[in-house]
């Protein structure tokens, strides 16, 4: 209501100034009537003008917002679908379920991809570079030690590496306002590295990831990390896994509060 009383008071001024300029117009001294006629009829068409230009610009601005919309509504549902398919292939971690199903359901909010975290063996080459990288094991769940040093064993790279990773998740939005209430959520949960990844009109990718993490070399050629070091990693990588898990137990209950 305050914006629409606004804009007619604006009319209501550009009216009257019109109308003085007019009336000015209609005053000065010296021009004809045929003068004072074509003055009086450009100040009809600048006011037309300007009326046009105003309309232009506001229909632009509704037709934008439109659009914007209507792709979101496209992305929301394509990452929706991609979301089922995943669980019902049996693709999906089932610690994040619960969260992915309630984000789903909301207006604003899509989630684009997930992970609950998991400990792994990754075998690379020389170079030990991320495109010679290849997982030798992964797991989605705690691991004991006989099957982390018979996974060793087996392995016939150069060399080796004990990975324990924690959570990542993707939440995409339609506003930078909504992408806030995102990173709220995250500094509540204890989620310290969390950040926009992607910001564009209609459109912005949330990308949080977990602190409860290890990465460390356990061979090269023939050199081993010993059973003992083993045993003590595998022991840190399942406390670190648990406490993993919680906390997307944590983000899902504060999630169901904060976004809808």
């Amino acid at each position: 209501m305050a914006k629409k009383e606004k804009e007619m008071e604006k009319k209501d001024q550009e009216k009257k100034e019109f109308e003085k300029e007019m009336q000015t117009g209609s005053e000065n001294k010296g021009l004809s009537k045929k003068a004072i006629k074509e003055t009086n009829g450009n100040l009809e068409k600048k006011m037309l003008t300007k009326t046009i230009k105003e309309k232009m610009l506001e229909n632009n601005a509704k037709r934008k917002a439109l659009d914007e919309k209507s792709r979101f509504i496209m992305t929301k549902k394509h990452h929706k679908e991609t979301y089922e398919e995943a669980k019902k292939m049996g693709r999906m971690d089932l610690e994040f379920i619960p969260l992915c199903d309630h984000i789903a359901k909301t207006e604003n909010y899509f989630t684009s991809s997930s992970c609950a975290g998991r400990i792994a063996l990754v075998g690379l080459g020389e170079e030990e570079t991320k495109q010679e990288s290849a997982f030798h094991r992964k797991w989605h769940r705690k691991v004991k030690e006989k099957e982390v040093l018979e996974a060793i064993k087996e392995f016939k790279g150069t060399v080796l590496w004990f990975k324990q990773e924690p959570l990542i998740l993707h939440l995409g939005t339609n506003t930078l306002e909504n992408a806030k209430k995102i990173l709220e959520l995250c500094e509540k949960c204890g989620i310290k590295r969390a950040g926009i990844k992607t910001a564009k009109e209609g459109k912005l990718i949330v990308e949080m990831l977990g602190t409860q993490n290890i990465m460390t070399p356990i061979k090269e050629g023939k050199t081993q990390a010993g059973k003992k070091y083993i045993k003590y990693l595998v022991k840190k990588a399942n406390e670190k896994f648990e406490k993993n898990q919680e906390l997307i137990k944590k983000l899902t209950k504060e999630a169901k509060k904060k976004l809808k």
